[in-house]
């Protein structure tokens, strides 16, 4: 009963619109209070600090900062350039130009916002000049910006291994690969509409044109080479790649490009600062909800109730991505990760699944999160960003949520995809 009231709280401060620190907050110190009386407050607090006391969370801060020194520069203005020499003369055009340019930038910044951001000012105008409509454009822009959650450096995927004790690494890769299946489903999709729609493509250019502009974006492409190939070959770890970034970011931005001053990296520092520190709060919030979840046993609760009703591995899969779609729509990436990975984790190494496994069917569900209504966070940076109601960008969301679930579906049940990617890398 007294469970069932803090459940309760919680959902009340939540449709009441409080920050998420004190919906994850409140209710864990309520539960401690009914549950645990005589745990010294110290305890609480003990857990609170200790969810952020972990060296794999820098390289959160670090990847924020490198993301924004890059879209306040040249880097991802160079990447979608090089993009948009090599697939922007296909039938696709400039829609193949989305979804390669947001991978492209995914692949340095790995936050989806800054990706949705940085495509709608440079390509929105572009599509609509093309022949797309202007629903299919939007809601393109707003999905392929997923795909920064999946392909590496992703702070969704650090987060995650943060809570599980998964390999950061080998989450990477992963996600690189069932990155780019989303992304070649993202593609299809774009072909057909470009035929549905007779999409003009932009002029082909001669391959000594593409290859200048390949060159010319040497510095931009040095990034993802230094982060992907470094990280791979095991030469530095994942927090070390994220520092390198940052390094790597101010010198090109600053001392090669120029064309980041001052005041530009003082922006930058603060826009990231507090960046970080809204994410840094959710994980405190995280470590403390994680110690009541283990003291409640709630995984062997979840655990009896599956063997109540005789269910099995595919069953709780089922469940699972239930579960997130439902907190998708109505809280962010990170909470939903803090609030359901740690009941749900234990629970599927005991059916036997693989955590990098488990760990690309949480992301997949929470990217459909990112573009689901009613609270979707991409769909309300690209009303900002663009200047659009939030009503337009949702009607053109639909067909790629329907898209999504179909990616989420073959990566939820053949976990080969998920692990091939892993396996040549660390075998």
């Amino acid at each position: 009963m007294m469970l069932g009231l803090i459940v309760l709280l919680a959902v009340l401060l939540l449709v009441s619109g409080f920050e998420m620190f004190l919906v994850l907050g409140l209710p864990a110190l309520a539960y401690k209070e009914a549950f645990y009386g005589r745990l010294p407050d110290a305890a609480a607090v003990q857990k609170i600090v200790g969810g952020i006391d972990h060296t794999t969370l820098l390289a959160i801060p670090f990847f924020i900062f490198a993301a924004n020194l890059m879209g306040s520069g040249q880097i991802a203005k160079q990447l979608i350039g090089v993009v948009t020499a090599l697939v922007g003369h296909t039938r696709g055009g400039i829609g193949h130009v989305v979804v390669g340019g947001s991978m492209a930038f995914g692949s340095v910044s790995g936050s989806a916002p800054a990706t949705v951001a940085a495509m709608g000012r440079t390509v929105y105008p572009e599509m609509r000049r093309a022949g797309y409509s202007e629903k299919f454009s939007l809601g393109l822009l707003v999905a392929s910006a997923e795909t920064a959650l999946l392909i590496p450096p992703s702070i969704t995927l650090i987060v995650y291994g943060w809570i599980t004790g998964t390999s950061i690494s080998q989450l990477f890769a992963a996600g690189l690969g069932v990155g780019l299946v989303l992304g070649l489903a993202f593609a299809l999709f774009v072909e057909l509409q470009a035929r549905r729609d007779a999409v003009r493509p932009s002029a082909r250019l001669p391959w000594s044109a593409r290859l200048r502009t390949v060159w010319e974006a040497k510095w931009a492409l040095g990034m993802p080479v230094i982060i992907l190939g470094g990280i791979y070959s095991g030469t530095i770890t994942p927090t070390e790649a994220a520092a390198v970034s940052v390094i790597y970011a101010l010198v090109v931005e600053t001392v090669v490009f120029r064309d980041l001053g001052r005041a530009d990296l003082l922006r930058i520092t603060e826009d990231s600062a507090i960046n970080t520190a809204i994410i840094f709060v959710l994980l405190a919030m995280g470590g403390l909800i994680s110690f009541f979840v283990t003291l409640a046993q709630v995984p062997d609760m979840i655990l009896g109730l599956l063997d109540a009703a005789d269910a099995g591995r595919i069953v709780f899969l089922i469940a699972v991505n239930v579960c997130f779609f439902i907190a998708g729509m109505f809280i962010d990436p990170n909470s939903t990760l803090l609030v359901l990975v740690p009941p749900l984790y234990p629970v599927a190494m005991s059916f036997g699944i693989d955590p990098v496994h488990f760990g690309m069917v949480v992301t997949l569900n929470v990217c459909l999160g990112m573009i689901t209504p009613p609270f979707g966070l991409d769909i309300f940076v690209a009303s900002s960003t663009l200047g659009k109601p939030v009503t337009d960008i949702i009607r053109g969301v639909w067909p790629f949520v329907l898209v999504n679930l179909i990616v989420l579906l073959l990566i939820t049940y053949i976990p080969q995809i998920s692990l091939i990617v892993p396996k040549l890398f660390y075998r």
